[in-house]
């Protein structure tokens, strides 16, 4: 099993270089723990929630400085930006990384940047596929192309002058691996992972809940005649360990990752009607459901042995994944506590789960 940092961190009055410093410093610190990849997350106009308004410029500082450590972007909002633009700028990220990035992609479930940019949310669905189709078609045509689409123009040129030629083309081959995120059941881009061979990612939910989602990639596969693989699948956790399992939920639920929840994602989620995403039961009342409910029932907390055995139970109950992001919290009061836990989980954790990722062997006979 592969671990990695999913950096989105809630911060309440820093500046972006202050928030920079501090995800630069969790970076280094995560390449020397022997972590594997970090995602950056992206929220344009959200402050409350995150810094990170420009997550390419953060991967490209980011691949300069580590030798080893993936980068990924959580997610580019294709139907925002201009899919000639993206093409290019993860062209060069993945040249500038030697072939460390991977490209994370979504659309969004709020409409804020899209009421910030003045592109209406209900044509959020087609600019996705279309801005995906062209910049697909970008890496991988050789032949000059015109792309009239809906909402832009593409054209690849010829070459002119005997020297003037295209060449975006990504290092790896035939291009980064992509990666969607999903929330339920039934979730469209899920089910285009599992039908486009891309990376499914499944956010911070009630692992019984979360364990649904692999049938929707299923169902993509098996529209497209292929065996999805459970080693590409992304699990999103809240994870803190500490020396015990008191101190490790005093940590949590009673102090920045409870405040989190309670101030933004529990909110959010609510106005949402999503809380039910979350819960072990669907018959637990809306009320009931508070940073101690998850804490205990859908956090990965505790000390290293008992952090170990929740790995494994999730593990067991969703049927295998390959790789387990940790979800940043605003620790900038209390760093030492954060970073005791990453290396607790890096030291003593990940070496008792790493034999965990699936083979193909055994899911193929699944």
């Amino acid at each position: 099993m592969d671990f990695g940092i999913f950096a989105e961190q809630m911060r309440r009055g820093v500046s972006q270089a202050e928030a920079f410093h501090e995800i630069s410093e969790l970076v280094m610190a995560s390449e020397s723990w022997g972590l594997d990849i970090v995602w950056l997350a992206e929220m344009m106009v959200n402050p409350t929630r995150s810094v990170l308004s420009a997550p390419l410029l953060v991967a490209s500082w980011t691949v300069s400085r580590t030798k080893r450590l993936r980068v990924g972007t959580a997610v580019q909002l294709l139907p925002l930006n201009h899919p000639l633009r993206v093409a290019g700028e993860i062209t060069t990220l993945d040249q500038l990384s030697q072939g460390r990035f991977d490209f994370g992609i979504g659309r969004s479930g709020s409409p804020r940047s899209y009421d910030a940019l003045g592109v209406p949310y209900e044509e959020s669905q087609e600019r996705f596929f279309e801005a995906l189709e062209i910049i697909l078609k970008l890496w991988s045509s050789k032949e000059p192309f015109d792309y009239k689409g809906k909402f832009w123009n593409v054209s690849q040129p010829p070459e002119m002058f005997g020297v003037l030629r295209h060449h975006i083309r990504p290092l790896q081959n035939p291009h980064p691996p992509i990666g969607v995120a999903g929330l339920s059941k039934n979730s469209d881009t899920l089910k285009l992972a599992g039908e486009k061979g891309f990376l499914p990612m499944s956010l911070n939910l009630n692992p019984a809940y979360v364990g649904s989602h692999w049938d929707a990639v299923e169902a993509g596969a098996a529209k497209a005649g292929r065996t999805p693989d459970r080693g590409e699948w992304r699990m999103v956790r809240e994870v803190f360990v500490a020396d015990t399992d008191e101190e490790a939920f005093k940590l949590s639920a009673g102090s920045y990752m409870g405040r989190m929840m309670r101030e933004y994602f529990l909110p959010l989620l609510g106005a949402f009607g999503f809380l039910e995403y979350l819960k072990h039961d669907p018959s637990v009342p809306d009320s009931d459901v508070t940073p101690e409910y998850c804490a205990k029932h859908n956090w990965i907390i505790g000390s290293p042995r008992t952090v170990i055995e929740k790995i494994e139970k999730i593990y067991d109950e969703v049927g295998g994944f390959g790789q387990l992001l940790v979800f940043g919290f605003d620790y900038a009061d209390n760093p030492q506590a954060w970073r005791h836990s990453l290396e607790l989980l890096s030291k003593e954790v990940l070496p008792k789960v790493a034999k965990l990722k699936p083979s193909p062997a055994k899911m193929a006979a699944e």
